[in-house]
């Protein structure tokens, strides 16, 4: 009697650990890790080794508690800064990408087999959705740093667009089974759709609220709090699909909450979160390719290779850039969206259904939905670095790696306790002190423990246990985090010189020989950045003022821009601007340019060129060199202006009384951080951190900018 069970957990063991063995590999070549799990499924399945398995209802049960698991996760490290700045594009692309999508490949398909609208439409919304599994996984894991806006819109969008796709799914399923004398009412669909989204989102949000009151409330065991976020988590799920509701979206949403608003019990959480997820993919991933039968994609290989390149590089790239055109994406990351919409498991599961709704064409869906995931995976998954790296949306990392341990102080303490260790070349190895605020308690050296009066300077090696309010933990990762290695492109995102955001554009245009047709007047080159940018700044945004380019390098804590990098030759990327992907302001710039060439008149009264208007070429040379050791140089000065003293004597007095900060100490923080952790990229001269760790957060941003007129620059 338990011999079957018995090789059920054999195998299931065996799968499991030779999934988590050739993650390896796949790291080594680059290889997409999610399709490695498919891949395994595959060989070890009916055509492989000979597994067989063929239920499908168990196979779509699994598969959705995993995408349970998985959309929670994704919920849970997505911060609300990151949903805020990406909520309107990735909504849009959610709802109205997911329907366009839908409708392009459905007219395709239908014109190519001749199955019916309803058919050809439902194959499109199988297909629809991008799988936040492998967006996320690619995205955060991948080793990859892009600009912060196309992250965050890819990832909401992942998140968010599942509950779309499946809804449409299932309701054209139910159209399909109900035979085709039956219509289906516009107003019916849309209250469905109300319906499915509107309770989704009310409940997923109130699901939250309870997890995280529950969470922050009950005593229980450290172990238990993973337990019952989890048995909360899929309860939601399974309660708001029984009504009716996206269950899907209920859990991403829960998930967000809980990881923005949780205190008890966080540490122990994330570690729990991550390997579950681990888990979750591998396990669904693995069914998904053991329920397929790789012999009978022969017969679908043609029809579904011809849709798989369809909807990557034609239905994806033209739903992405209508949805896109009002938010202001410049064509580079327009295609960068498109090209990052791989298919994955929720396509697989999706194709699911028509099998169990024993619809004649199920088998062959699922088939081509296979092959549509696997091309996905192979192309767009394989090349997604060197095509984010040719378009110029590769962005340096903040800080390099951390090492820490963060520990959960008991009593419901508002402080955790953080170990960090001192990495070689680190901000506090070269120098920089601990903020006051941040509590320094006991220091381990060679084995020995001592106070932070006794070790005095802290040396590479150290171990240093540090309270601190869970919210500032990410600025204290800046003063022990390693220095960032940049490759040779990383170069062309910093420029030849760091310009300070409050310099007077005249200055700037005067100091480099930059002809402008209009008086900048007291605009400052931060001001004039966003007015060419269009919208919030984000690092790594550029554009270009004549012959230069201006490149937004570091955001204060207000994100607003507070050094700008110049570069005297612009970058390749700007230089080959894509014929493609215009937003509405090109679009319009262009039509204005075309209709005063028709009325006779000039575009003389434009000040700043067209976004896509290539610079003239112009040789501009650098300002002579700075001669031995003299401070930084400066622009044009007004008269009466003063130059910032970057030598002032810094305060070294070191607080370690556990009083806490009356003001929050996140500017301090960053602003102490931020200069040393790039020592080895081209930065302005660092300011002394030491000085500005009593003073409110507006003092220190206004005493670290110099006056206007001065446009201070440094060599790489």
């Amino acid at each position: 009697m338990l011999e079957i069970p018995l090789a059920f957990i054999l195998v299931s063991s065996g799968l499991l650990i030779l999934a988590v063995l050739t993650s390896l590999i796949a790291f080594r070549i680059g290889a997409p890790l999610l399709l490695l799990f498919l891949g395994i499924g595959l060989l070890v399945g009916e055509d492989g080794l000979g597994l067989n398995f063929d239920n499908a209802p168990i196979a779509y049960f699994i598969g959705s508690v995993a995408l349970a698991v998985i959309l929670f996760d994704s919920g849970f490290n997505t911060r609300f800064e990151t949903a805020a700045r990406a909520a309107w594009p990735a909504l849009v692309l959610a709802t109205v990408g997911v329907l366009l999508t839908t409708g392009l490949v459905g007219v395709v398909v239908h014109y190519l087999s001749g199955l019916s609208w309803r058919a050809s439409l439902l194959l499109g919304a199988i297909v629809s959705s991008t799988d936040a599994a492998a967006v996320f996984f690619l995205l955060r894991v991948g080793g990859i740093s892009i600009r912060d806006r196309v992250r965050s819109t890819l990832e909401v969008e992942s998140g968010s667009n599942d509950p779309m796709a499946v809804f449409l799914t299932a309701t054209l399923v139910d159209m399909i089974v109900a035979g085709p004398e039956v219509g289906a009412p516009v107003m019916t669909f849309l209250q469905a759709f109300v319906m499915q989204i509107g309770l989704g989102t009310v409940l997923g949000i109130a699901g939250g609220w309870l997890i995280v009151r529950l969470v922050n409330r009950l005593k229980l065991e450290p172990g238990l709090y993973p337990i019952i976020v989890l048995g909360l988590s899929l309860f939601l799920f399974a309660m708001v699909s029984l009504i009716n509701g996206s269950g899907f979206l209920a859990v991403y949403i829960a998930g967000m909450m809980t990881g923005n608003m949780g205190r008890q019990g966080m540490p122990l959480l994330r570690r729990f979160q991550d390997g579950l997820t681990w888990l979750a993919q591998i396990t669904m991933f693995l069914i998904l390719g053991l329920l397929a039968t790789p012999s009978d994609f022969g017969r679908i290989a043609v029809q579904g290779l011809v849709v798989a390149f369809f909807l990557i590089f034609l239905a994806r790239p033209i739903a992405v850039w209508l949805c896109l055109l009002p938010f202001r994406f410049t064509r580079e990351e327009t295609a960068f969206i498109s090209w990052v919409g791989l298919r994955g498991a929720v396509s697989i599961l999706l194709a699911i259904l028509p099998m169990m709704a024993a619809i004649p064409a199920g088998q062959a869906f699922f088939n081509i939905a296979f092959v549509i995931v696997l091309t996905s995976m192979i192309l767009q998954g394989w090349t997604i670095r060197p095509v984010a790296r040719r378009l110029g949306l590769v962005v340096p990392p903040e800080i390099g790696p951390v090492e820490k341990v963060e520990l959960e102080l008991p009593g419901r303490a508002t402080h955790e306790l953080v170990v960090y260790h001192i990495a070689a070349d680190s901000p506090v190895a070269t120098g920089e002190r601990i903020p006051r605020w941040a509590r320094p308690s006991l220091i381990v050296r060679d084995g020995r423990s001592m106070k932070q009066q006794e070790a005095g300077q802290l040396r590479v090696g150290d171990f240093v246990y540090i309270f601190a309010v869970p919210r500032y933990v990410r600025l204290l990762d800046r003063l022990f985090a390693s220095p960032v290695a940049l490759e040779a492109n990383d170069r062309d995102y910093f420029g030849d010189f760091a310009l300070d955001g409050d310099a007077r554009m005249i200055d700037i245009a005067r100091e480099y020989g930059i002809p402008a047709e209009d008086d900048f007047g007291e605009t400052t080159l931060a001001e004039f950045l966003i007015a060419k940018i269009g919208g919030d700044p984000h690092r790594g945004d550029r554009t270009t003022l004549g012959p230069v380019e201006l490149i937004v390098r570091d955001l204060d804590d207000n994100d607003e821009i507070e050094t700008v990098g110049l570069s005297l030759t612009p970058s390749e990327t700007t230089r080959r601007r894509l014929p493609l992907f215009q937003n509405f302001d090109e679009i319009a710039l262009a039509a204005r340019d075309r209709l005063r060439g028709w009325s006779g008149r000039g575009t003389s009264g434009l000040a700043l060129p067209a976004p896509d208007r290539e610079p003239e070429p112009a040789r501009i040379e650098p300002p002579a060199p700075e001669p031995s050791g003299a401070g930084p140089a400066t622009g044009p000065t007004p008269e009466g202006s003063v130059a910032p003293d970057v030598n002032a004597p810094a305060d070294t007095d070191v607080d370690t009384s556990p009083a806490e900060p009356e003001v929050p100490p996140k500017a301090a923080a960053r602003a102490a951080a931020k200069r040393p952790a790039r020592n080895a990229t081209p930065a302005k001269p660092a300011k002394s951190p030491a000085s500005k760790a009593g003073r409110p957060a507006a003092a220190k941003r206004k005493s670290a900018r110099p006056p206007r007129g001065n446009a201070r620059k440094s060599s790489p």
